[in-house]
């Protein structure tokens, strides 16, 4: 019996090193040295800050520092400590990792100790005996129990590996609520900065409609105009008075914006007061080659986990077709009254091997392993499209960081003329020239060439960050991003 049961033991340890189910391999990434064939750098505008598109090179983890406002980068360091969104993603990363190492709990023996207190009676004529027991007696137990599931086929490790990686899908996921958070605050800070320059440029239009609507009752008094033309005048000037409160309105919804992000209500917090000329438009932008984006992005790598986990999925329901050794021993102390508990006369063991193999399920073991295989080319498909819309979206921010530099130099060039077409006209009419009509045409011209310079301005520090948060916004150079969860945050390869 000693020698059977060696060889029964040795068997299940042989067993034991089988795993059924693919092994993962990460995707291989692109070979692609560009984002576009027409990629090319901003042209360089005179009288505006130029950029430099460093190919190459990492983008450091507190990219915002590059605008060099002491107010957004006070901004951010709130955000970061303080949003319930990262919060709640800390915690969701510490469940799935403590989901992970109750899965690795399965890996080893289980030991337990039980005990119970019965009361039995017994008939023995049951067993046909004729001896009479007691009419009832009582029955006391204790002691430990062990039992180890030898895992032949590898059902618990390929869980455990399923585990694992979902809980990289929640590290990443953490990842992108902190490029959510951050780029957020930015673009939060900028639009307030915009909204403020806009607002400037249309009170700037309201004054000049002021200014005209005095010209005017000038004229009238020299007997050089109407009083139609006074009427002209101030409709002009009540419509241009109607471009602030969307603009008032839209500040108030970026400010309130931002007060979210700290986790402030917006009664109790008041932003900085951001403006275009306190941010500095990053000269040196840098330009992560394709073959590192793809392990920067936390979308793409949280897409590479799940896909891992379909993977492992499959090996599990493979598992699941395969037989299972459980190993099983106990020991106890049994008595009929307490205090004889602990005596050599109650030992009691046993020990065992039980196997549990499939035979018939009506085909839903097969049915389990061919839909994880979905479920596996399903995530296999995800991540492709994912990698193909995040160099889509670099591609689209390197674009449009060109085009903005042409559009900026358009609506300078516009408010450039318009300004002296509206001095001229207005000279014009102050010399009863021309009419009314002419001056007011040229100041909607001007007006419209104010908001568009002041736009065009801010759309260059929204596409840099937008092109920051494409290439993944540094956030392996912060390791204190997942100190909350149980594990430090994972360095991706370049």
């Amino acid at each position: 019996m000693p020698l059977r049961l060696a060889l029964a033991l040795l068997l299940g340890a042989s067993l034991a090193g089988c795993t059924v189910g693919p092994n993962f391999t990460s995707p291989p990434a692109p070979g692609d040295r560009a984002y576009d064939a027409a990629q090319a750098a901003p042209p360089a505008l005179a009288g505006e800050p130029a950029q430099r598109l460093a190919v190459g090179e990492h983008i450091a983890g507190d990219w915002w520092t590059l605008y060099h406002s002491a107010a957004l980068n006070g901004l951010l360091q709130e955000a970061i400590a303080n949003n319930r969104d990262l919060a709640a993603a800390r915690s969701n990363l510490a469940a799935a990792q403590n989901i992970a190492a109750a899965a690795r709990g399965d890996l080893f023996p289980r030991l337990d100790a039980a005990s119970s207190a019965e009361r039995e009676k017994i008939s023995y004529a049951a067993f046909g005996l004729k001896r009479q027991p007691p009419a009832t007696f009582n029955v006391f137990s204790i002691g430990p129990t062990v039992s180890y599931s030898l895992d032949p086929f590898g059902r618990n490790r390929r869980l455990v590996e399923e585990r694992e990686a979902q809980a990289d899908v929640q590290r990443y996921q953490l990842t992108a609520a902190y490029l959510a958070v951050t780029g957020n605050a930015v673009v939060g800070a900028i639009d307030i900065a915009a909204l403020h320059a806009q607002i400037a440029a249309a009170n700037d239009v309201v004054a000049d409609d002021r200014n005209l609507l005095a010209l005017v009752r000038r004229s009238v008094a020299a007997g050089g105009a109407t009083e139609l033309d006074v009427e002209s005048a101030r409709s002009q000037l009540t419509a241009d008075r109607t471009l602030l409160p969307p603009l008032q309105q839209r500040l108030s919804v970026a400010r309130h914006m931002l007060s979210v992000l700290v986790a402030q209500t917006p009664e109790g917090w008041t932003p900085p007061q951001f403006t275009l000329d306190g941010l500095t438009l990053p000269a040196d932008v840098p330009v992560s080659l394709p073959s590192a984006l793809v392990h920067q992005r936390p979308d793409i790598l949280a897409a590479e986990a799940e896909l891992h986990a379909a993977s492992a999925a499959v090996g599990v329901a493979e598992a699941e077709l395969y037989p299972d050794v459980t190993l099983s021993a106990q020991v106890e102390q049994i008595a009929a009254a307490p205090h004889t508990l602990l005596t050599a006369s109650g030992n009691v063991w046993n020990f065992g091997a039980g196997v549990t193999a499939p035979l018939f399920h009506g085909g839903a073991l097969r049915a389990q392993e061919r839909a994880a295989e979905d479920n596996f080319n399903s995530a296999r498909a995800t991540y492709q499209q994912v990698v193909l819309q995040s160099f889509a979206q670099v591609a689209d921010a390197l674009d449009a960081l060109r085009h903005d530099t042409v559009l900026l130099g358009e609506q300078r060039a516009a408010l450039e003329s318009s300004r002296r077409s509206l001095e001229l006209t207005r000279r014009a009419y102050e010399a009863g020239d021309i009419a009314l009509l002419q001056v007011l045409d040229a100041s909607r011209l001007y007006q419209r060439a104010r908001l568009g310079y002041a736009r065009a301005e801010a759309q260059r520090y929204l596409d840099t960050a937008q092109l920051f948060l494409a290439m993944g916004g540094g956030w392996w150079q912060r390791p204190d991003l997942t100190q909350a969860g149980r594990e430090p945050s994972q360095t991706p390869a370049h």
